[in-house]
């Protein structure tokens, strides 16, 4: 009788568990989020809205920015959640986006949200550009630390430098993109262009993740990672060989923002997680990992961020960017992409 007790009270349990989980609304989150961030955001939104199951979407910027221009026929994500915002740009040229004003929005710096009423996107923090030097294996090939980007082109770089693939890396993109605007574009035969061409001599190879040189800078596989900080500064925080490079010319950058896929059928839960996103709480966790968050004066100083590291981010036009991509892609890939790592 005991054991028969027993028996019902748990198959009564399991039903309860399963009637919860049949309850539960599921999100379709396309991201570019790294994965040692995903589960602190994720379970930071789910002690706020326990019975909204996250199902996660991930891979690099130029990855996930494909895959939703592809899939534009038939969608299947419901929120676009820190993908750079000149890719969200190219999502609201096409009409992908859901406008929606979430709460506190006035509290979020205006150059870090869409202009429009109701902003079609907002931003959750800024990653920028940084340069990832490893100390030890540049003491032994006598290469001095880099203080600007012209300095990656000099001969003692020759096959030290990694960089990302801009067509599959948001970083990569917005490091193509500021130094067109800082060295010149003129349509393939600018000043950046040349710059690229000058580096491209010393690159040893170009990767589809914006962490991955930085990674590899920093296990000493090469001297020098082109990144961007958040990943130099978990690199070092861990105890890598490696100094963050800020170069004097300027930076390029781009925000971590997120956005409703226009005709979601979870419309309710998805202005919740864009909700949560723009949060004091969330810009709390962001500033954990980021030295710039789109809600001003929360987060705290990162070690081996410099102070003015807001103030070197080159102006940057996420619209212009959106519409350059394709054309600067196109060139970038017929010159450089013979360096290119595999694709998986």
């Amino acid at each position: 009788m005991k054991n028969w007790k027993k028996l019902v009270a748990a198959a009564a349990a399991m039903a309860a568990t399963g009637l919860v989980y049949a309850q539960k609304t599921e999100l379709t989150v396309y991201t570019a989020l790294e994965m040692d961030q995903l589960k602190a955001y994720e379970t930071a939104f789910n002690k706020n809205h326990p019975n909204i199951a996250l199902k996660w979407v991930r891979d690099s910027t130029g990855v996930i920015t494909a895959k939703l221009l592809a899939e534009k026929a038939n969608p299947k994500a419901d929120v676009i959640m820190g993908v750079a915002a000149s890719s969200l740009a190219i999502f609201d040229k096409n009409d992908m986006l859901q406008g929606y004003a979430p709460k506190g929005l006035d509290a979020i710096t205006a150059k870090y949200r869409d202009s429009k009423n109701p902003p079609s996107w907002v931003g959750m923090d800024v990653f920028g550009a940084t340069i990832c030097f490893n100390t030890v294996e540049a003491k032994k090939r006598n290469i001095p630390m880099p203080t600007s980007w012209q300095d990656l082109t000099k001969p003692e770089f020759k096959g030290q430098v990694v960089m990302p693939n801009p067509a599959s890396s948001g970083t990569g993109y917005f490091d193509v993109a500021a130094w067109l605007q800082l060295f010149g574009d003129d349509n393939g035969n600018g000043g950046g262009w040349k710059y690229m061409d000058a580096l491209h001599e010393n690159i040893a190879q170009y990767t589809h993740s914006g962490s991955k040189p930085c990674n590899m800078a920093a296990q000493g596989e090469y001297v020098a990672g082109i990144s961007f900080e958040y990943r130099a500064h978990a690199n070092k925080a861990k105890g890598a060989p490696i100094e963050l490079v800020f170069p004097k010319e300027g930076l390029g950058w781009d925000l971590e923002g997120i956005s409703i896929y226009k005709g979601t059928k979870q419309a309710d839960a998805a202005q919740k997680l864009v909700d949560w996103a723009v949060s004091k709480e969330a810009m709390e966790l962001y500033g954990k990992n980021f030295a710039v968050t789109a809600m001003p004066g929360v987060a705290p100083k990162l070690a081996n961020i410099p102070a003015d590291y807001e103030s070197r981010l080159i102006p940057l036009d996420f619209s212009k960017m959106a519409d350059s991509r394709e054309r600067v892609l196109a060139e970038w890939t017929k010159r450089y992409d013979a360096k290119s790592e595999a694709k998986k």
